[in-house]
Formats: structure tokens, sequence, C-alpha cells
């Protein structure tokens, strides 16, 4: 038995779901799913590296229910998230017979929810999503929301579409097994939502794998994602655009460094380290609170500098090519106070030049 799951709703008129947490809940998933999707031929979409530690589990729980599910193992990183593979994927679901009603358990981290949600939005023009985020960037942000996509050679996830899940289930458990260095890059998006939306979150950086008190920050972060998610599903009013916060500068430091050399956490915790340095210099953000968060992302073992060789013309082409860029003219998120933020058109490329200049060893 478990506790009862700690739920979140996020409220969409059209597609409203749940985020189910819970300890030791994915050996009842296939229970859970069954009120909301029938017995069906459906796949599990995993890594090398979680799937070992999960799938049978996942699979027993869902072949006691009467489905019948087929696990796909891709390599594990950032280059998986990628329009070959996710052709790979659509080729293999069809080969297997999977239909219009079958559905896709994505099993894993960020970049498995992600390509697994973009599978799910294009096969048969769409097939539900069911989110196991096994991380602690997949728990509190990626999975929720229903944002999926691939990454192009010329930027990070321009190619993909809004395909919200059905029920998203997190096991915070599944964090004990995570290596340190893993478990640490996901707490940039933790500190993210603490600048935007809840300051107070800094003072219980960083958690300890494995505490009780990881669940109820897991559940307090879900809270922003959901709340902000369901006033701007497709990020036209302004409002979920906030969530960007440190990604502008943080997607162009990834790719241009390589997928693999920062992971996407450092490469935010970079992101977030210009967007403070621009929010004291363009939106009064006092400098100890500037000081404060740096000291919070570096408790939690991410960087906040980039190395003299990244070359700046290469972080600019790929930053006009962002999807942050409307009409040509940038939009970036700051912060005057900690605890909420804005979006600004009135940030200069200049402005943006010396930031990252600024974040040079």
């Amino acid at each position: 038995m478990i506790d009862k799951p700690l739920s979140v709703c996020v409220g969409l008129k059209a597609s409203p779901y749940e985020i189910l947490i819970a300890s030791g809940i994915i050996p009842h998933i296939g229970g859970i799913v069954k009120s909301l999707i029938r017995p069906c031929k459906c796949a599990i979409i995993s890594d090398e590296l979680v799937a070992p530690l999960y799938a049978k589990t996942l699979i027993e729980s869902l072949e006691k229910e009467g489905y019948s599910p087929l696990l796909l193992t891709l390599p594990a990183g950032e280059s998986t998230k990628s329009m070959a593979q996710a052709s790979t994927l659509c080729d293999r679901l069809i080969e297997s017979g999977l239909d219009r009603k079958s559905a896709i358990f994505a099993l894993g981290g960020g970049v498995i929810g992600d390509l697994a949600g973009f599978v799910a939005s294009i096969y048969f023009r769409g097939i539900p999503i069911i989110q196991i985020p096994t991380t602690v960037v997949a728990q509190v942000d990626s999975s929720i929301g229903g944002k999926t996509g691939v990454n192009s050679l010329l930027g990070k996830n321009l190619i993909g579409s809004f395909h919200q899940p059905k029920l998203v289930i997190t096991d915070p458990s599944t964090l004990d097994t995570l290596p340190n260095y893993l478990f640490n890059e996901g707490l940039a998006e933790v500190i993210k939502h603490a600048v935007i939306a809840d300051a107070s979150m800094l003072d219980l950086l960083p958690p300890v794998k494995g505490s009780k008190d990881l669940c109820a920050l897991i559940t307090r972060n879900v809270a922003i994602k959901a709340a902000i998610v369901t006033q701007d599903e497709f990020e036209t009013t302004g409002t979920r655009a906030l969530l960007n916060f440190g990604h502008t500068i943080g997607h162009a430091v990834e790719s241009v460094a390589g997928y693999g050399t920062f992971s996407h956490g450092e490469s935010v915790a970079i992101g977030m380290t210009a967007a403070l340095d621009l929010s004291v210099r363009l939106a009064a953000l006092p400098e100890e609170s500037f000081y404060r968060v740096l000291k919070t992302i570096h408790a939690c073992g991410l960087p906040t500098s980039i190395s003299a060789d990244l070359p700046t013309e290469s972080l600019l082409a790929t930053l006009r090519r962002d999807k942050k860029f409307d009409q040509g003219a940038i939009r970036f998120v700051l912060t005057g106070e900690l605890g909420s933020a804005f979006v600004s058109n009135e940030v200069t490329i200049d402005d943006v030049l010396g930031a990252i200049e600024r974040l040079r060893k």
C-alpha cells in the first residue's frame, strides 16, 4: 500500500488533468490509469538508464490490468531528442500494431518526456500520453504543461507541438537512484520557480535527497507550474513566458557548447545568472537579491559562468533563432523583486551581449 497521492490539477478547460505525487506509486499505475484509458496495446518509451530500474514494475502493473505494453528503450542523453529518433519510434509503433486507441507511457526524464510526448502528438494525429517523470527537472517542470518537441541542429526545442498529457504520475522515490550531478541539475528549475513565484523556496535549497521534505517541495513547484499553464496554455498572454526565466541565454549556451557539454539545468543556471544581472541593471533588482540567488545556485552545485572560448557570435546567432524572439525583437524575462517576474521588450541585443561577456570566467 502507498499513502494517498498528493494531487494537483491542471485546470485547462478543454483538457484538464491531474498530477499525482506519491512515493512507491509505480506498481499501482495500471489500476490508476484504467479509469482514464481502457486496456489496450500501448508503448512504454524509456531510456537505457531508467528502463532497467522501473520498466519491469510498470509492465507488470499494466499487464495485471489487461494492457499489452511494448517497451522501447532509447540511448540516454540530449542527442536522443531528435527528429530522426521520433521518426524511428513512429515506425516501431506502426510495425507493432499500435493504433489510434493506443497510448504511450513516457518513463524517464525531460528528454524522454519531450520526445515521447511529441511522438504521441503526431502518431495517428494524436494519441494519449501518460507522463511518468523520474528526474527532478521532469517532476517539477517539463512533464507538466504539454510542451513537447525535439531539437534541431540549429537550436533547442525548435520543432514541437502542444500535447497535454492524460495524467502525470510522479514517484519521488525514483530520485533516490539519481547520481548527485543529475539530481542537482534539476534544481535549476526549482530556483527558477522560486525567483518568479515563491522566493521562500530559496531557503529550502538544496534539499536532501530522499527526505520527506522533498515530496512537499516537488508539490509546491508542480502547483506553480500548473497555475501558470492553466492561465496561459499556449503562451499567448505572456504569463507562461515567465517560465522561460534563464532559458533565453541558457538554451543558447547549451546549443553552442554542444549538447552534453552543459546539462539543461547547468545551462539554465548560467542563463539565470545573466537574467539576474540584467534585472539588476534594467529592473532595479537589489544586488543583495542577486547574490542571494547566486549563493543558492552555487549551493546546488550549479555553474554561473562560461569559458572565454565560447563564441559570442555563435551565441548571438542561436539567440536570434530562439522562439522567444518576436518579429526580430527579443522578449526577455526579468525580475525586479524575488518572487515575481515580468516579460520585457526593452532588453536590447547590446544588453544581452554585455550580460554574456560578464559570464566569462
